[in-house]
């Protein structure tokens, strides 16, 4: 998968257009990703992020970076054996595209807009 453009509330991903959040595994594009608790990333919220079993996991945290994530969430994470990298959603997309040519799996977990 390849993130071509991300801008506030829009990416594209291998030539498809999203307005919503999205988790991006090497095979497939969740859409509507949606968080229990809005902008807190819960345990709850990553059920679709496990299923996936990354190595990696590239979280945006939006345009702005306002959505956070708690100890606790990255703590679960990292006790799977997830390599946990944070950012805003720019950041994060320019990781995922680098990433995902060296590492076996990466996954990004996306908020497009705030």
């Amino acid at each position: 998968m390849q993130i071509t453009d991300y801008q506030f509330g829009r990416i594209e991903i291998d030539g498809e257009i999203y307005r919503s959040d999205v988790i991006v595994s090497p095979e497939n594009v969740v859409a509507g990703w949606w968080r229990r608790s809005g902008h807190n990333l819960t345990i709850a919220d990553l059920d679709a992020v496990l299923n996936t079993r990354p190595d990696t996991l590239v979280i945006g945290c939006g345009y702005y970076g306002r959505m956070q994530v708690p100890a606790a969430t990255r703590s679960f994470l990292e006790g799977k054996g997830i390599r946990v990298e944070v950012g805003t959603t720019t950041d994060a997309v320019r990781r995922f595209n680098r990433l995902q040519q060296r590492a076996a799996r990466v996954v990004a977990a996306l908020h497009l807009t705030c």
